[in-house]
């Protein structure tokens, strides 16, 4: 289920980010493992989160993601084995709200962008995720909440 999308102004967030070019099929077992360094990385680092971990899609095919899984932190972090600086960037975007299972995000996502195509926008080449609520809030899959942001060019 989709929360009625809006179009907002999104602003540029400071974070630590994992940077991923993996075959479609491996998603589920490395975002895992990648917010866990992540995490890691982070406290050892002295800074903190100051939101949702979120994934950042530059390139889609068919085949591969190529992406950063990130979170936003209150503070800048150093390079550490996989995890640099990174941030989202400043943005206009349709933004909705994805109510369910990780599992139902593609469809989610082929939703989103017939709704901003049929609204006249035109969308960028990247997107990201916001993982608002998951399973670390609720077993209940029912209960997750994805935020989902495409970029949209003038």
């Amino acid at each position: 289920m989709l929360d009625t999308p809006e179009i907002v102004q999104s602003e540029a967030r400071e974070a630590a980010v994992i940077h991923l070019e993996i075959p479609r099929s491996e998603i589920q077992s490395s975002m895992g493992p990648a917010i866990g360094e992540l995490m890691a990385a982070v406290a050892a680092q002295g800074s903190s989160p100051t939101g949702p971990v979120f994934a950042h899609h530059l390139k889609m095919s068919k085949e591969r993601f190529d992406f950063e899984v990130g979170v936003p932190v209150t503070a800048p972090v150093s390079p550490a084995g996989r995890v640099k600086p990174g941030r989202l960037p400043a943005a206009k975007v349709a933004r909705t709200i994805y109510h369910g299972p990780y599992e139902g995000l593609y469809t989610a996502w082929g939703e989103f962008d017939a709704w901003v195509a049929a609204n006249g926008h035109k969308p960028g080449p990247d997107l990201w995720e916001i993982y608002v609520a998951g399973p670390e809030s609720s077993p209940d899959p029912a209960t997750w909440r994805t935020e989902l942001n495409r970029p949209l060019v003038d």
